[in-house]
């Protein structure tokens, strides 16, 4: 006996398996994003940045402090401003993610005249779930993130548990056996 039309919670619960099975395809994993500046109004730089990922439609759920940090590298700049954004519910594929992120530096000006030089915004994936890519286009996980102390000091205020998926340690264990002498501190405008 069928029972779909004479009773509406069969008929409901029907639909909604449905639609489980439409959109399961879609990833429920964690990412993790660091979003640096050191050019213009870096803090508002940083919000413009976390204000173009959320119109991308990538669902911020944690953000860390801001911090202020020594430039890196062999180029002569001015401090950085720092943060790291957790990323979550239904994330696009890793690519698709990564040409959001690109997509957001080039409307907030960023150019890349300089390797490693000043820029308006620097939007890194670092983690994306356990997922591993070696392309042209997307390293996954970021292959400096552990030796870069800029990024674990924000990213272990909101994730200290997070494993990094080929070193196996947690982001907390990376940063307190980091050599980086770099100053790092929170930002107090």
């Amino acid at each position: 006996m069928k029972l779909s039309g004479l009773c509406p919670l069969a008929d409901r619960m029907s639909a909604l398996h449905k639609a489980d099975r439409m959109f399961s395809h879609r990833n429920h994993a964690k990412a993790y994003v660091s979003l640096g500046s050191n050019l213009g109004d870096r803090g508002g730089n940083l919000l413009l940045a976390v204000r173009g990922m959320m119109e991308a439609a990538l669902c911020v759920t944690r953000l860390s402090s801001v911090y202020e940090t020594e430039p890196v590298g062999e180029v002569d700049q001015t401090p950085f401003l720092n943060m790291v954004a957790e990323v979550g519910n239904n994330l696009p594929p890793p690519q698709q993610m990564m040409a959001r992120l690109l997509r957001i530096e080039w409307l907030l000006g960023r150019t890349r005249e300089v390797k490693d030089g000043p820029r308006t915004i620097d939007l890194d994936l670092l983690l994306y779930g356990e997922i591993e890519s070696k392309t042209e286009f997307l390293m996954l996980p970021h292959p400096r993130m552990h030796q870069r102390r800029f990024v674990l000091e924000p990213l272990v205020e909101i994730a200290p548990h997070l494993v990094h998926p080929t070193l196996n340690r947690a982001a907390a264990e990376l940063l307190e056996s980091l050599e980086d002498p770099s100053s790092v501190k929170r930002w107090c405008p």
